[in-house]
């Protein structure tokens, strides 16, 4: 059912392109079923003798607004291409909303402004990992919990969680995973879209279930006496999604080094293509990793980025040893997949070091990961665009298709790669230019390196930033106006930009 709307100067009405109706409807239902996720924080508060009511007054209310949402749009739809970018866009926003209730019910001093709120619900399903709390210890432990747990909801994706338990979006859920997954382009597992999304829950809680035990084996054997069963779980649902809250304010630089060692090595699992760790572990392929253009990439741009940060680290006398090593390998691996954890207050490191650490906010995870940012897989194809436009240049005559695994890529991704850098580079630019221009309008003392930070770090969902915002910080000394923008900025970035600014296209609401 397509919505028909009167064009100027033309007496008959224009369908609409959008099936605007089916699209607010599935959206609905998602809302709805994103409700009952409120019953694992409710169950926590009965489990430390704290008030439920929030999170059940929360999740009733999301029901029912989700409910009605869906039964005041039924009908006949159809869900195409248009309609998953318009679906998982407006789902971000009220995955957020849902979020944000918890937060704003409980009474919590650091939360009781709906801005806040929502700024730390949308940082949490966007997995980047900002926020505003200035007392991460003086939350309750169910509250910690559900912000833990909006990261591993937003980790894969929400949209990708309802194809695989909705049978209702068996039509169009195609266009819907492929809105948002991350990355030019994902290979299907399987010829069923609800069986791909099915694997790919599978091994997202797999790796899930396989860190936190872990986790609580190092801590239940006293070889990291810092780590509780609370602390085990609260990280794998924030290390696997990539995401980065924390249970204290200092992040993981409390605990033992086997189990900042333990979190990295995830986090280097989560930042790769989980297509590819599927056939790998779950199919025992593992040559696939060998034979990938870009997985190759990544662990090379990893390496790389280590090493420089940890000679520096070494060559100014800051650490030595393991625990150089440690710090650089960690937050290289940290920053780069967009986890955002930190293991030291490297505000205070030399500015190679920094900028190093800014750098890689900039490249991502692989494509299929849960990482945000540009991504591995783009740089490559540029890499080799750029490669061919110079020889082309040295010889006019020549024809040379840009290859990806072997595999001819069209022309039509090569245009998407090179235009969604653009794009990305300059919605950053602007991001940071507005922070830079609203601090100045408020005095908050925010240099250039600071405000680069923030806008980068937001817009690839990483976390943490410099200054104010620094790795034991807050994003709470921003003004309202900069945690809007900053709001914007994570919402377009866990989208990938395209599926959000598609939609102020005046052709794409057109039919014709």
């Amino acid at each position: 059912m397509r919505e028909a709307t009167r064009v100027r100067g033309v007496g008959r009405p224009r369908l609409l392109a959008v099936d605007l109706r089916g699209s607010l409807n599935l959206v609905g239902a998602i809302a709805k079923y994103l409700s009952l996720t409120t019953v694992v924080p409710a169950g926590v508060a009965l489990g430390y003798g704290e008030p439920p009511w929030p999170f059940l007054l929360g999740g009733a209310i999301t029901g029912a607004s989700g409910w009605a949402l869906e039964r005041g749009t039924s009908g006949d739809h159809r869900i195409g291409a248009r309609e998953g970018f318009l679906v998982v866009s407006l789902t971000w926003l009220v995955a957020a909303l849902i979020g944000a209730l918890p937060y704003l019910l409980s009474g919590e001093s650091q939360l009781d402004r709906p801005l806040d709120a929502y700024f730390e619900a949308m940082s949490g399903f966007t997995t980047t990992g900002a926020s505003v709390l200035t007392d991460v210890e003086g939350v309750s432990r169910s509250l910690a919990l559900w912000r833990q747990f909006t990261q591993w909801l937003g980790g894969i994706g929400i949209v990708v969680l309802a194809l695989a338990v909705l049978p209702r979006l068996r039509v169009g859920g195609r266009q819907l995973l492929e809105s948002e997954l991350p990355g030019p382009e994902i290979e299907s597992l399987s010829t069923r879209i609800r069986d791909t999304a099915r694997r790919l829950w599978f091994l997202y809680a797999g790796l899930t279930a396989a860190l936190a035990t872990v986790l609580i084996v190092l801590g239940l054997t006293g070889i990291d006496g810092e780590m509780t069963v609370f602390d085990a779980f609260a990280h794998a649902f924030t290390t696997i999604p990539t995401g980065g809250f924390g249970t204290r304010a200092t992040s993981l630089q409390d605990f033992a080094a086997v189990t900042q060692w333990t979190i990295t090595f995830f986090m280097f699992l989560a930042g790769a293509n989980f297509a590819l760790m599927y056939r790998a572990f779950i199919r025992r392929h593992p040559r696939v990793f060998a034979h990938d253009e870009e997985f190759r990439l990544y662990v090379a741009l990893l390496a790389v980025g280590s090493l420089i940060v940890g000679v520096q680290l070494w060559a100014e006398g800051i650490e030595t040893g393991e625990a150089a090593v440690r710090q650089a390998t960690f937050q290289a691996v940290s920053m780069m997949t967009g986890t955002g954890f930190v293991n030291v207050d490297f505000d205070v490191w030399p500015v190679l070091a920094s900028m190093t650490l800014v750098g890689l906010m900039f490249v991502g995870g692989s494509a299929g990961s849960t990482s945000g940012s540009v991504k591995v897989v783009r740089h490559l194809l540029l890499g080799k665009i750029l490669r061919r436009e110079l020889d082309q240049t040295v010889h006019p005559e020549l024809v040379t298709p840009v290859r990806l695994n072997r595999a001819v890529v069209d022309e039509r991704t090569l245009r998407a790669v090179s235009g969604f850098i653009l794009l990305y580079i300059g919605i950053f630019i602007v991001g940071a230019a507005l922070l830079a221009m609203d601090a100045a309008r408020t005095g908050l003392e925010l240099s250039v390196l600071d405000a680069v930070a923030a806008s980068a770090t937001t817009l690839g969902n990483v976390g943490p930033a410099f200054g104010p915002a620094g790795p034991f910080g807050s994003f709470e000394p921003f003004s309202d106006v900069s945690t809007g923008i900053m709001i914007v900025l994570m919402w377009l970035g866990r989208l990938e930009v395209i599926p959000i600014v598609v939609l102020f296209s005046r052709h794409y609401w057109r039919s014709t």
